[in-house]
């Protein structure tokens, strides 16, 4: 049936479609009924699926990247698909409109998208605002189902509440998220805005991170996007080291510190790949996210007139699978079990995100799998990961 859908929707521009077919889902979620209906016919509605990473449960090991929900609209919608977690943005400090339209292309016969969005959002303080709710309304059907009167809070569980001062003077406010083994996780992936010069990078991070730190579950930091100039060169180690390090120093001074990944581009060598996981293990960095999109064009079904006609962005799809296991497979080795990692990157099948998880991963990300195979995607896949005989 997906099939049939796909291929109408494929009539439209690609940025056109997404925002119609998530407007239709939101419509569709907003009658309850309807919603426990494609909850229960989409949802991956499994228990032994659970994954621990980074001090957090997962209630399963399927996730969707950033750039498909920038501007945390949908969170109820990807909620009812049954993803473990989302990672919203990338979210910039300032709203920005991105590259000029079109800049979202399809490769049908690859499987894959090309993109340059150029991290268009609406700003931290829009999208603060929308987290915030989607918390309230969380706290509140948590308190419904519990009978609880009180919200509680990651905070109050760790018993740290007399530390609100330092929360306070760091610039990061308390720690207010609610406790459920099965919500849905939200990640926040945070950027720079394209006018803010690279050696003052790091106060967009910083600012992203004081801001979103009470609404979010992890951060994921992107310094790997081909589509905002200049941003790859702050993978170099001198560069994340005074990023990352700024961002745990946040971390440290309040009460319940989240976690803090690195997504990184399929495009470094070994050398620099190497580089990033020292860097990771020296400063204490949660996890890696592997990978974003690359700038190649090596090995595509589409013909090189209209991959050219396109023009600059990133790849993303089957053509980037084997890259991005290979660079997370290197990862995995060089780290040697010591730092959780995320595998991204052509992931549309079951047997795909295995691969991931075979190759070092302990969770998966999807992004343009769920373009081409639909929103069975997440029930799919966690059905060849269940253990066997379930």
């Amino acid at each position: 049936m997906y099939s049939l859908l796909r291929r109408l929707l494929f009539l439209l521009p690609a940025e056109t479609a997404h925002y119609f077919s998530m407007n239709l889902l939101r419509a569709a979620c907003g009658i309850g009924p309807l919603r426990r209906m494609l909850a229960r016919l989409f949802g991956a509605g499994r228990s032994d699926l659970a994954r621990n990473a980074f001090g957090l449960t997962f209630r399963n090991p399927v996730g969707l990247g950033a750039g498909f929900d920038k501007n945390a609209r949908y969170l109820r919608e990807l909620d009812t698909l049954g993803f473990g977690f989302v990672e919203i943005g990338t979210v910039t400090p300032k709203p920005q409109e991105g590259n000029p339209k079109p800049r979202l292309f399809r490769l049908p016969k690859d499987g894959a998208l090309i993109n340059r969005m150029g991290f268009n959002n609406d700003g931290l303080e829009v999208i603060v605002a929308r987290l915030k709710a989607w918390r309230d309304r969380e706290a509140a059907i948590g308190n419904r189902q519990s009978g609880i009167g009180n919200r509680q809070s990651l905070s109050d569980r760790s018993g740290s509440a007399g530390n609100t001062n330092a929360a306070q003077s760091s610039g990061v406010e308390h720690s207010r998220l609610p406790i459920a083994d099965s919500r849905l996780l939200i990640g926040g992936n945070i950027g720079k805005n394209k006018a803010t010069p690279n050696e003052d990078a790091w106060t967009d991070y910083e600012t992203c991170f004081s801001a979103l730190h009470p609404y979010v579950d992890f951060f994921v930091v992107n310094v790997s996007s081909p589509n905002t100039p200049g941003l790859r060169a702050l993978q170099e180690r001198d560069a994340l080291h005074g990023i990352l390090t700024r961002l745990q120093a946040l971390n440290r001074a309040v009460p319940v510190p989240r976690p803090i990944l690195l997504k990184i581009a399929p495009d470094l060598t070994a050398t620099q790949l190497d580089d990033v996981v020292d860097l990771a293990l020296e400063i204490n960095l949660d996890g890696l996210v592997a990978t974003n999109t690359t700038i190649s064009r090596e090995a595509l079904q589409t013909g090189s007139a209209a991959v050219e006609a396109i023009g600059a962005g990133g790849l993303s799809g089957r053509p980037v699978r084997e890259r991005s296991t290979e660079v997370l497979r290197h990862l995995a080795t060089r780290a040697g079990g010591r730092l959780p990692i995320i595998g991204s990157g052509g992931i549309f099948t079951g047997p795909d995100a295995q691969e991931k998880l075979a190759a070092g991963a302990t969770l998966t990300e999807v992004w343009t799998g769920f373009i081409y195979e639909g929103p069975l995607i997440v029930r799919n896949i966690c059905r060849h990961l269940a253990p066997a005989g379930k």
